[in-house]
């Protein structure tokens, strides 16, 4: 194989203009099965360890802001422990890219290896501890979870599908708005931010629900998905790269 040939198969921004076409492509899977399991994620921290978000720090940096303002009893400690663990986390996923950047399927399963270890510690927290909000071992939980979506979204940023940020939807539903037929616009990709938008929907409703037998279900929950989504996500991932080598 050519050097140049070598290089464009292996290079992430042709992966993502293949992945942005088709739900159906393996790339564009496993970020929808990862937005849901933010919501499973977000669930279990805002719900279950005291309204702090780990993968959203958009909604992190407004809590903070209430928190400060000493609005309704939110905690300040939380946002900030998340907002430190999330941009520790983000560091190390950038370093990750820069150091794997031209291998992708390798890089993203080193990626989903580190998250689905840190979400399993904090499962493994939530299973054998009583996790209380403003305590110790819920704040060790916040860090451990606000680290995994640092690296996932370093992660994901490198990777630059458009509409599948994985942890937030702000530009997704502005998309979907602005590129609609209705106010003139093509349509074009109106069927991945639509399910990105759901993705995160029924992650979250699933995870309230679970989180109403046990912090620890959405977690595992999760951590099973990614696994699952690993193991045959990547090996497509590489039979796809080979395929426009």
């Amino acid at each position: 194989m050519p050097a140049n040939a070598s290089s464009q198969a292996a290079d992430p921004g042709s992966l993502s203009l293949r992945a942005a076409r088709s739900v159906r492509y393996p790339l564009t899977r496993t970020l929808l099965v990862l937005t849901f399991t933010t919501g499973l994620v977000d669930a279990a921290s805002y719900l279950g360890l005291g309204h702090v978000f780990t993968a959203n720090m958009t909604g992190n940096v407004v809590l903070l802001g209430f928190g400060i303002a000493g609005s309704a009893g939110l905690p300040v400690l939380a946002p900030l422990i998340s907002l430190a663990a999330f941009l520790a986390g983000a560091g190390w996923g950038g370093m990750l890219a820069v150091r794997l950047a031209d291998r992708h399927p390798r890089h993203l399963a080193v990626a989903l290896t580190i998250e689905i270890s840190l979400i399993a510690s904090a499962g493994v927290v939530a299973a054998a501890v009583d996790v209380r909000p403003d305590a110790f071992w819920s704040d060790t939980m916040i860090a451990l979870l606000a680290l995994a979506m640092g690296v996932r979204n370093a992660t994901v940023r490198r990777i630059a599908v458009p509409d599948l940020t994985t942890t937030v939807l702000t530009m997704t539903l502005t998309g979907l708005a602005a590129d609609s037929p209705l106010f003139g616009g093509t349509g074009r990709g109106s069927t991945r931010r639509t399910a990105a938008v759901l993705a995160m929907l029924v992650g979250a409703i699933a995870g309230a629900l679970l989180l109403k037998s046990s912090l620890l279900l959405p977690l595992a929950v999760a951590v099973a998905m990614t696994v699952v989504t690993s193991l045959l996500y990547i090996p497509a991932a590489r039979s796809a790269q080979d395929a426009h080598a």
